[in-house]
């Protein structure tokens, strides 16, 4: 058996659900767990489905082929066991990466992580630690050009599928962005009300917030403004200090960026335009 995971959309019209649980069928698979949804707001189809299929996968992506075909849909066909490949760029701040590396030993994500790359050599130890490879070099406007070409080059020479940045706190190019569309998550922090620029833990303590929270999205040219994947909050008061606050966001950041990483990873994850449909 070969325990398999299908990612099915399309535009939405009758007998698509019938035709790919027909498909599994006939190669003589069993279905395991199925979802579904239709957007209301784009018309679109959405699926995943995870199978156990006793014939080999080549043959069974013959089959959902002629289905997506006949649907003009979108449509992947992945082992439930894959590892999805990933580059994780850092700067100095430890707490993401810790939680993905933790995480990641102890079997709950299912990537694997080749390289992590910063403009600063602070996490190398932690790297080190998990026996990871680590590549660092100073970013600089002059030299954000050459950064970003060994990123491009680490992806293609080390096959990476996804790219995480782990409070990177540099910007991507357009350019970059754009090579790397549906590919790149990013972690920034989200008050409500939202605060920009320097020391936004002391404007959200001046201000007297009482929530404070994390989002994970991908990461476009419109800076923070990517499709999101996963949000979440804590309620705070007029006790907490900046520190506190900090604290807090800091640990929010990390849930919820390994959160993403997991749910990109078990690919549960769709686009419908600037929104993301999510399977859990």
């Amino acid at each position: 058996m070969h325990q398999l995971i299908l990612t099915f959309s399309c535009n939405d019209i009758p007998g698509i659900v019938h035709a790919v649980s027909g498909a599994i069928v006939g190669c003589g698979g069993n279905i395991i767990e199925l979802q579904q949804f239709t957007s209301t707001d784009t018309g679109r189809f959405f699926m995943r489905v995870e199978a156990d299929i006793p014939v080999d996968p080549d043959e069974f992506e013959q089959a959902i082929a002629a289905v997506g075909e006949r649907f003009d849909a979108s449509w992947q066909v992945s082992a439930a066991s894959h590892k999805t490949r990933t580059l994780v760029l850092v700067s100095k701040a430890a707490g993401p990466l810790n939680d993905l590396l933790f995480h990641l030993r102890s079997g709950e994500l299912q990537i694997e992580i080749p390289l992590i790359l910063s403009n600063h050599e602070t996490l190398r130890p932690l790297a080190q630690s998990y026996g990871i490879d680590f590549g660092s070099q100073p970013v600089f406007p002059d030299s954000k050009h050459a950064f970003e070409n060994r990123i491009r080059q680490a992806v293609e020479d080390l096959d990476i599928e996804l790219v995480v940045l782990a409070r990177y706190m540099q910007i991507l190019s357009p350019e970059l962005c754009e090579y790397l569309s549906g590919r790149v998550i990013n972690i920034h922090h989200s008050f409500l009300p939202g605060f920009k620029g320097a020391n936004p833990y002391r404007q959200a303590h001046t201000r007297g917030v009482k929530l404070i929270g994390a989002t994970a999205h991908f990461a476009t040219a419109d800076l923070d403004e990517g499709p999101i994947i996963e949000q979440n909050v804590s309620r705070v008061d007029h006790t907490r200090s900046v520190a506190e606050l900090s604290s807090i966001g800091q640990v929010l950041e990390s849930q919820t960026l390994t959160a993403a990483v997991k749910l990109l990873a078990e690919k549960r994850i769709f686009l419908d335009g600037i929104r993301t449909v999510i399977f859990r």
